[in-house]
């Protein structure tokens, strides 16, 4: 199955309608460029970001404006301990950060986003411990459901991940934790979906 097609304007309105119906405020923009405009838009200026990593902010050029003195980066200000145990602990005190940020590796017709992780760090924050969480889709990433969510991460995702991994980090990459998010409180989770292929 090809896993890296932009989904047509029928599947994608009705994709954003479900999303909506379960809590998750979907948009549609057309481009990277708008998807950049929108994204900071729904930040604050000052704002404590959390940001997950993630090759969509990457391709969007939202990753030096996240760092810059705009926001209150967590990522930058770990970067910065050299102390592992002081490290550790900044990033568990990262994921109660006042905004989450990233993007998802599926999003279902019938309206959930479902998330894969080697290590975890961005799922409890994107799943409940932020106050608000912005994530950035392409629309290639919009499958029929869950089962077809969690073959996309299997075939696709996994594959294309530990690639970048050993690029990286010098090791392969896993499906070692899932999210699966089928509905939250409402005004909690803003999805901004681009009609075009991004991340993977």
């Amino acid at each position: 199955m090809a896993w890296d097609i932009v989904a047509d304007d029928e599947t994608i309105n009705r994709t954003v309608a479900a999303l909506k119906k379960n809590n998750i405020d979907a948009v549609v923009v057309d481009n990277r460029q708008e998807a950049k405009k929108a994204f900071l838009d729904s930040i604050p200026n000052g704002s404590e970001v959390f940001q997950g990593t993630s090759t969509t902010l990457i391709e969007i050029g939202a990753i030096d404006e996240l760092e810059s003195d705009r926001y209150n980066s967590t990522n930058k200000k770990i970067r910065l301990i050299n102390d592992m145990k002081e490290r550790g602990k900044a990033r568990r005190a990262a994921s109660l950060a006042e905004y989450a940020v990233g993007s998802v590796n599926a999003v279902t017709e019938d309206g959930h986003i479902m998330v894969a992780s080697a290590s975890g760090s961005q799922l409890g924050p994107y799943a409940s411990t932020a106050e608000h969480v912005v994530l950035v889709v392409g629309a290639q990433k919009i499958v029929k459901n869950n089962d077809e969510a969690k073959k996309r991460v299997e075939e696709h995702v996994l594959p294309l991940e530990s690639q970048r991994a050993m690029k990286v980090y010098g090791m392969p990459s896993a499906i070692n934790k899932l999210l699966v998010i089928n509905k939250d409180m409402p005004g909690r989770i803003k999805l901004i979906l681009v009609k075009e292929k991004l991340g993977f």
